[in-house]
């Protein structure tokens, strides 16, 4: 893309910004430009209106609300699962948002992970989240196998990026699983998961993805693709709140499998409050909820999917690769000589990256701790990396250009040698 690096050329981009009416529906942090989105997304007034109902709804009808309320209580999580299906390239059936992000990777590997005979690996990556290896690991251990053995993790060329070449070689006669992030936390890498997902079934392997770093910033076909299940949290891109709860997706051809983790709200509808001892499993995703729907951590979500879709995931993805390209040029020209010498570990590649740009520096904690303290939120993910996220919903051209003119900054002033080198407990 022709890019050019004056103030003028990121004003003219923000007035031509189709997505630019969106900035103010989200409260934004006053005085600041945050960057944080990938981790968690701003408020918006969409969100803040559906919990508010949800709490009226609490105070006016009390138990009533599981079934007179305006979006009835016992089916909330299948309508917002209904809602995202098209994010997502689901049918409506096959979502359904329920649990945290970690429990639904342990119901969900419970269920498909069936190691027999010499078929009992699990195949992942050494760049995957760490909550994901965790789980996998301790799937292994309750089938009785010992992780060292069972869990393979594809190892990374250069420390940042994983390349399905890699991945497609690892699936060994010995493999009957296989769990994958869309994007890779550090560097934004995003995986190209038609191919993998293609790979995996002509050899015969169940496959799922990790999408808490792309769905509401990417859009995906899981159907196309043939995808056998996946899972995401929803306060990052999807801008749920904090905690928010995290969503499931299940192929329909596996509808009928029984979950590996039974709850009470994975029960038929229709037989639910029978009350019988036997677990009567729902016909779809559903099936896969465990609890409760826990409404005031989950009504957020409602109001912030319906922004989400009025705007258009299509253009969302469209204007979130034209920034952050932006955002690479910007520190290419400006930053990558000395004596800032940033660098860039996301692929430049828009079929490639994600939403997030990994700004790599020798003392990237230190320059990180600089920007807040400029008013600009990043993040910080060892060793090295700065990940800045421009999100299409409510930040600018100039709030990028804004940031990279605080990183020379605070190079040209040495203001990141004021700070300590001790990280915090968040970073």
């Amino acid at each position: 893309m022709d890019f050019e690096l004056g103030e003028e050329y990121a004003l003219r981009m923000d007035a031509e910004d189709p997505l630019a009416q969106y900035r103010k529906r989200f409260y934004q942090i006053p005085g600041k430009i945050y960057m944080d989105g990938n981790s968690l997304g701003l408020l918006s007034k969409d969100a803040e209106t559906s919990l508010k109902r949800v709490f009226e709804e609490w105070k006016g009808l009390s138990i009533g609300g599981w079934t007179g309320a305006e979006i009835p209580w016992i089916t909330y999580a299948e309508r917002l699962g209904a809602m995202e299906a098209g994010l997502v390239g689901a049918e409506p059936d096959e979502v359904v948002v329920c649990g945290g992000t970690t429990v639904n990777l342990h119901a969900l590997v419970a269920t498909f992970y069936r190691p027999e005979g010499e078929r009992r690996k699990i195949l992942a990556d050494e760049l995957n989240f760490p909550s994901d290896i965790y789980a996998l690991a301790a799937q292994v251990r309750l089938r009785g196998g010992d992780p060292d053995d069972d869990l393979i993790l594809v190892k990374s060329r250069d420390g940042l990026v994983i390349e399905e070449d890699d991945v497609i070689n690892a699936m060994t006669e010995e493999v009957t699983l296989i769990l994958l992030p869309s994007v890779y936390y550090r560097s934004g890498q995003l995986l190209d998961m038609g191919r993998l997902t293609r790979e995996a079934r002509e050899r015969g392997i169940t496959i799922g993805f990790d999408c808490s770093h792309s769905v509401g910033v990417v859009p995906h076909r899981f159907d196309e693709w043939g995808v056998d299940w996946a899972l995401w949290c929803n306060y990052k891109y999807m801008n749920g709140g904090p905690g928010a709860t995290g969503s499931i997706y299940v192929n329909r051809r596996h509808f009928g499998t029984a979950p590996g983790l039974a709850g009470w709200f994975g029960n038929d509808r229709a037989t639910m409050f029978d009350m019988d001892v036997r677990f009567d499993p729902a016909k779809d995703a559903s099936a896969w909820q465990i609890g409760t729907t826990t409404m005031l951590s989950t009504a957020p979500l409602e109001g912030a999917i319906r922004v989400i879709n009025e705007a258009g995931i299509e253009n969302i993805r469209l204007k979130s690769t034209k920034i952050t390209a932006y955002l690479m040029y910007l520190v290419d020209e400006l930053l990558s000589g000395e004596p800032y010498r940033f660098g860039v570990a996301t692929p430049r590649e828009p079929e490639r990256r994600g939403g997030h740009v990994g700004v790599m520096h020798g003392d990237a904690w230190r320059v990180a701790e600089a920007l807040k303290a400029r008013g600009v939120i990043p993040d910080f993910r060892p060793p090295n990396i700065i990940r800045l996220a421009p999100i299409p919903l409510y930040s600018g051209y100039r709030d990028v250009w804004e940031v990279v003119q605080h990183l020379k900054a605070i190079v040209d002033n040495g203001e990141h040698e004021r700070f300590s080198r001790e990280r915090g407990t968040v970073t």
